[in-house]
């Protein structure tokens, strides 16, 4: 994995916040928060080989659990977190390529890649639900030593 692409997903999910108006005080958490999930995503398909659909699933997995626990720490939203933490992950270059293989009429590529487009993005919608469930199951229980 090079520094360069950890820079880069730092500096771009920071950037992604100036533009969606955080905090200034949370920049540098929501920085590392995308580079956390970056640095999941590439360690789980470059280096162990899995496929991008789990290792998206596990990066926004991630992504999402981080944001929460810093969302407790600055006493902010965890979409404060999590909106600009998932900024690495999305299928951007695969979906326009997508549509660049339709307009070509490589309808077979085009579908291909936009099948696979929609369950990468899918995935971070389903890692960030998943993280979110689990987390308020956890912190219930602690509120409510019952269960209920």
């Amino acid at each position: 994995m090079s520094w360069t692409a950890l820079y880069a997903s730092f500096f771009a999910t920071m950037g992604f916040g100036v533009l969606f108006n955080i905090p200034r005080k949370s920049l540098i958490a929501c920085g590392f928060v995308g580079m956390l999930g970056w640095t999941v995503y590439v360690i789980l398909t470059v280096n162990m080989n899995i496929n991008l659909i789990t290792s998206t699933l596990a990066a926004a997995f991630i992504v999402a659990t981080a944001s929460q626990i810093l969302a407790r720490y600055y006493k902010m939203p965890v979409t404060v977190f999590s909106i600009s933490g998932v900024i690495p992950l999305v299928p951007g270059g695969m979906a326009y390529e997508t549509i660049r293989h339709l307009i070509e009429n490589d309808y077979t590529e085009g579908m291909r890649l936009g099948a696979i487009t929609l369950l990468i993005a899918g995935s971070i919608a389903f890692g960030l639900i998943f993280s979110g469930v689990i987390t308020e199951n956890f912190s219930r229980r602690k509120r409510y030593p019952g269960g209920k």
